[in-house]
């Protein structure tokens, strides 16, 4: 621990002084601009600038390791082609404060692995400082200025300035070699956050439906994800348990349902007396009127009104957590409306004392420049809204919980609403988008096959675990219909049928772009062709197996993974262990888009790259008339085992869990 902590407070030291080098040579050159003095002195200082940010850069990324405490993490390569080119491209153009740098991967072979496609762009720049200069002779300069580097294998120009980029075979066979010793790793984060995400959030008293299901699986995704990569994750569950509706219920208890104070109903028939209750409301004034009084009794927290609120709640938390188990869902933390009551309050008076709330037609509102409509903190009445519930939990995430990464995975429709709140909560000096950053994330609808919203034929909306039971009978349908029944233990069969039913209906909804609206199918999601979870689980299956085909177990693996290189001679094994480590750059790329169908894409390209090589790359050879095994290719063994384990941290990610027998 000394040690570590030593390293932190060196490589920390050594960032604080490259930084304030860098900063002392930008004022340099800026009174060289001034005086206009010679261009070798501008020269010199441009170059030892771009090493001192290529340096620091590194220095942090280093930092950043060694803060996280974890034994590696799994190299980027497009992001170490953009520092290598970042450096060329300074030196190169001396007099372009902040130059593009685009490093792509290559659409077509031919092309190389990776393109540096930032020619045209650095032309347009220095055509506005009135200087001339042809693409391809601008991608030469970057060429020319490249630093010696173990990953890079050679680059061509072609066209009008593309940089083609061939990537070493050894480097990438050292990253696979790593990943066969030590496990898949992340990529490196810049450091550790403390990431809070909002997501499921279902009402008190109801049963989870189908409109949860996008919400559920697409944040807690999210939170696997965040704590892959080291962050420190708080997910919480803001579920609806306060408000005109619990007065609404108790009061109508009180007249169906006496022993209300001691026991309450299932959540079915809690759901039925809502419907009951709500009803009632709009019709009966004196109902009405009672029903307002059980409300100020709640929120005065009177001891039977309390009681029974808390009976409610429990029942419906209990029902809630079936779903939660079934979905594998982990460490949501319940923390409903009820929670911010208090806070309401003091929330209301900092905004008053701030100067943000203004009167208007007896209410207290917030206007901000993101829309014309305000926000309603406070009713006519004295009451608060939703408004200021968000306002209360916001704020609370941010300097109570010392949130660093705010997620809310809430309906597209609630989009106008967040933007409400965060341009609110920055007017309040809560956050400043520089030091925090706070994501909507919104979803589209889950619609039916009739390309409306999803509800059962009576019209009703669809109860989630009427879904997933659904699943359980089609996925063990399915299985039998392949008769692996007959092959499977009972024991393994269940776990299959489990994998296949929960798997389907995660992955039809991750591998669609979250912002878009998508029909749910069961004949579509368990059909073992294509982008499905299906046919992923059975590619894994099958990747699990060859080992077993060969009688190679696990201790002989990792053994091999000492001592044996993984094989990359066949045009095949090379593109497979290219899309392999290609993995730490999707990770990344959704650490910054929140879009979690780009990791499905990765994984669907994985397989289908898997089926080309081991379509044509024997990895075990065996006797056709004996069966007996003759020879195994250990070379190709281990790529198998890679893209296995890559594959097995995908599905982790998604809240998958796969089977070795299917």
């Amino acid at each position: 621990m000394a040690d570590t902590d030593g390293k932190i407070a060196e490589f920390t030291a050594k960032v604080e002084k490259q930084e304030a080098e860098v900063a002392a040579l930008k004022n340099q050159l800026a009174q060289i601009r001034r005086d206009q003095e010679n261009n070798a002195q501008l020269e010199k200082l441009y170059t030892e600038n771009a090493k001192l940010k290529y340096q620091a850069n590194q220095l942090k990324r280093t930092l950043a390791e060694e803060q996280s405490r974890k034994p590696a993490h799994m190299l980027n390569i497009q992001r170490q082609l953009v520092d290598i080119f970042s450096l060329s491209i300074h030196k190169a153009f001396l007099t372009l404060a902040d130059p593009p740098v685009m490093v792509t991967l290559s659409t077509q072979e031919k092309f190389g692995d990776y393109q540096c496609n930032s020619a045209m762009s650095i032309g347009q720049l220095l055509k506005a400082q009135g200087k001339k200069a042809a693409p391809r002779e601008i991608a030469q300069a970057v060429v020319s200025n490249l630093p010696e580097s173990g990953i890079i294998e050679k680059v061509e120009i072609a066209g009008p300035g593309f940089i083609n980029i061939h990537i070493r075979k050894s480097f990438v066979s050292s990253i696979l070699s790593t990943v066969l010793r030590e496990g898949v790793k992340p990529p490196p984060v810049d450091r550790k956050l403390r990431v809070v995400i909002d997501y499921s959030s279902p009402n008190i008293a109801k049963e989870m439906h189908v409109g949860h299901l996008r919400s559920t699986i697409i944040g807690d995704s999210f939170s696997r994800l965040m704590k892959f990569v080291g962050h420190d994750v708080l997910g919480l569950n803001h579920v609806g348990d306060w408000g005109t509706q619990f007065g609404m219920l108790i009061a109508h208890l009180q007249d169906k349902f006496p022993n209300y104070v001691s026991v309450s109903p299932p959540i079915g028939d809690l759901q039925a007396f809502y419907k009951e209750s709500k009803v009632r409301f709009d019709n009966d004034e004196e109902f009405k009127k009672r029903a307002y009084s059980c409300v100020v009794k709640l929120q005065s927290r009177e001891p039977d009104i309390i009681k029974a609120w808390n009976l409610i709640c429990d029942v419906s938390r209990n029902e809630f957590q079936k779903v939660y188990n079934q979905l594998d869902i982990h460490d949501l933390l319940e923390r409903g409306e009820s929670f911010y009551q208090d806070r309401m309050v003091q929330v209301v008076k900092e905004l008053e004392e701030k100067g943000l709330l203004k009167e208007e037609e007896g209410r207290k509102v917030l206007f901000t420049d993101v829309s014309s409509v305000p926000l309603t903190v406070v009713k006519s009445d004295g009451g608060y809204t939703y408004d200021t519930s968000d306002m209360a939990a916001i704020r609370q995430r941010l300097e109570e919980e010392r949130g660093d990464w705010l997620i809310y995975v809430v309906d597209s429709g609630q989009g106008l609403h967040f933007q409400c709140i965060f341009a609110a909560a920055q007017a309040a000096g809560w956050y400043d988008v520089k030091r925090k950053r706070v994501d909507h994330t919104p979803f589209g609808v889950v619609l039916g096959e009739d390309k409306k919203k999803f509800k059962t034929r009576s019209g009703e909306t669809v109860r989630l675990s009427d879904l997933l039971e659904e699943g359980l009978k089609r996925s063990l349908d399915k299985l039998k219909e392949k008769e692996r029944d007959k092959e499977l233990t009972p024991e393994e069969l269940d776990a299959a049928q489990k994998a296949v039913a929960y798997g389907c209906i995660k992955y039809a909804d991750l591998s669609h772009s979250r912002t878009n609206d998508y029909v749910f199918s069961f004949d579509r999601m368990l059909d073992d062709r294509g982008n499905t979870a299906a046919y992923l689980l059975y590619a894994y299956t099958r990747i699990r197996s060859i080992a077993r085909l060969a009688n190679v177990d696990e201790s002989s693996l990792k053994k091999a993974a000492q001592t044996s290189e993984v094989s990359l001679d066949h045009p095949k094994e090379w593109k497979l262990a290219k899309c392999l480590v290609r993995f730490p750059e999707i990770i990344s790329k959704i650490l910054e888009d929140l879009y979690m169908h780009t990791l499905c894409e990765f994984m669907y390209e994985l397989s289908t790259t898997f089926t080309e090589f081991y379509d044509v790359c024997y990895c075990v050879e065996k006797d056709r008339k004996t069966g007996e095994v003759i020879k195994v290719n250990m070379g190709r063994l281990l790529l198998c085992e890679v893209t296995a384990s890559i594959l097995a941290t995908c599905f982790s990610i998604l809240g998958i869990s796969p089977v070795n027998r299917m």
